[in-house]
């Protein structure tokens, strides 16, 4: 580790707490510190202080949310006693974090929402916001944001995935203009030109007692290491922050500009395996891609039906056909994998509106139908299987699959694909104990990616330089 600058020094105790909307958002946050230097572990319950004293050098602590697929009113229910559970850890940073491609609407996932809920919570009086990842190819430039998909950058509004999105399809790239339609708070932005000449006094212009949400751009390594700065060096008696894992990107830049982590960031290898087990409740093409792969390769792919999962009488039924069809391929020494979708355009997801209807249930209580038979099952087959390693796909599946397994928290045990780590389970269960999982978001991973899980390959690829936009 180089020198650190003079005066540098990290404060003594956590660094920064936070609540991530999702699951696989948990730990993409929790790969991003960890793999800098920042020792992070992230629960799933509010962590309680026997179970912190498991980890005396922690330096991050978070707590692995749903409120991505929720209403406004669940998450007025259930965000102020967790978001205060992590405010009164005493962090400098408080951060709710969000999805790099910004998954939210004004019903469902409301990052609006949860700024009211959290800003209070901070004495900061400014809330600084930033969702670009160079490492994931994620780009915010003048307030828009894109992503790339097969090396070509797509403006969020015209994402083949995002922009039809089957819960919160991205209409506005602009996320001042997306944010206002979620909350009234005063929307600021520091964009790139601005960041690279210096944004300290404009900060301090912009700050208020209105406390004002501040996006700042994130193109490259460059802006990443001066947003970095200036939320750390800016923090005063303390931020909240609803930002992507980008946060714990750009302050790991600034921190290794500085001398305070080392100079390269970095994992441990995963040893291989000889068969992983898997659900997905994913949509995305990336991961429908990921499921072919599988198919072609040696795994066992069984499709999870939705009808009858959705109907009281089939439910066990159809969890059972899916269970046996699993262990009977892992008995072989052949991988499974469990999916209920293809993609967007998959029948099964078209349909879904009106098979849920059909059942009686709404989009939000089917979705969650869905999820929790992919727990049920995946709970199941580890009773049944001795198993390893298990994945699992999709935001709400595994949030859902997670919680079913009682697993206490997770810490990170290796890299794999960037924003899906490798982890280990922590649990007071011994038959959970020590489990390896990945939680895997639908759009991350190569078409291998299920093949990697299994031989522990590392994805070396360095965090890259912006494609070119469409």
């Amino acid at each position: 580790m180089a020198a650190a600058a003079a005066g540098a020094r990290w404060p003594d105790g956590l660094l920064l707490s936070y609540y991530g909307d999702d699951f696989t958002g948990s730990t993409d946050v929790m790969e991003a510190f960890t793999a800098a230097g920042v020792p992070t572990v992230l629960f799933l319950r509010p962590p309680q202080p026997h179970w912190l004293q498991r980890f005396p050098g922690v330096r991050c602590v978070g707590l692995a949310g749903q409120s991505r697929g929720r209403s406004p009113e669940w998450m007025r229910r259930e965000l102020p006693a967790a978001l205060a559970s992590l405010a009164r850890l005493g962090a400098p940073l408080l951060q709710y974090k969000v999805c790099s491609t910004f998954d939210s609407s004004p019903e469902i996932g409301s990052i609006g929402q949860a700024i009211e809920l959290g800003v209070p919570l901070m004495p900061g009086r400014w809330s600084p916001m930033l969702v670009g990842v160079p490492r994931l190819k994620r780009y915010q430039a003048f307030g828009n944001l894109f992503a790339a998909v097969d090396g070509v950058c797509h403006r969020l509004d015209r994402h083949p995935t995002m922009s039809r999105h089957p819960a919160t399809p991205m209409r506005e790239a602009d996320l001042r203009l997306h944010l206002r339609a979620q909350t009234a708070r005063r929307t600021e932005l520091i964009d790139l030109v601005q960041l690279r000449a210096g944004a300290d006094a404009r900060v301090q212009a912009l700050a208020g007692d209105d406390v004002p949400v501040t996006l700042i751009d994130v193109l490259d390594e460059e802006t990443l290491a001066e947003a970095g700065r200036l939320v750390w060096e800016l923090r005063g008696s303390g931020l909240f922050s609803a930002s992507s894992s980008g946060l714990q990107y750009a302050l790991a830049a600034h921190w290794r500009r500085i001398g305070l982590l080392p100079a390269e960031p970095s994992l441990p290898c995963a040893a291989p395996v000889e068969a992983i087990a898997a659900v997905s409740g994913s949509c995305s093409p990336v991961t429908a891609a990921q499921i072919r792969w599988a198919q072609d390769n040696g795994f066992h792919a069984e499709r999870l039906r939705l009808a009858p999962l959705f109907d009281a009488a089939g439910r066990e039924a159809e969890i059972g056909r899916a269970l046996d069809a699993a262990a009977a391929a892992l008995a072989q020494g052949r991988s499974a994998l469990v999916y209920s979708a293809l993609g967007p355009d998959d029948p099964a997801v078209t349909g879904f509106d009106a098979t849920a209807r059909e059942a009686g249930l709404s989009r939000e209580d089917a979705m969650q139908q869905v999820g929790r038979g992919l727990a049920e099952l995946m709970r199941r087959l580890l009773d049944r299987v001795p198993l390893r390693r298990v994945v699992v796909a999709g935001g709400d599946s595994s949030g859902e699959v997670a919680s079913r397994l009682d697993i206490a928290a997770l810490s990170v045990l290796a890299g794999l694909a960037p924003g899906a780590p490798l982890c280990r389970a922590w649990s007071e269960d011994p038959a959970r104990d020590g489990l390896e999982i990945v939680l895997k978001g639908g759009q991350m991973g190569g078409a291998a990616f299920f093949g990697e899980v299994r031989a522990g390959r590392v994805d070396p690829a360095p965090a890259a330089a912006p494609p070119r936009p469409l």
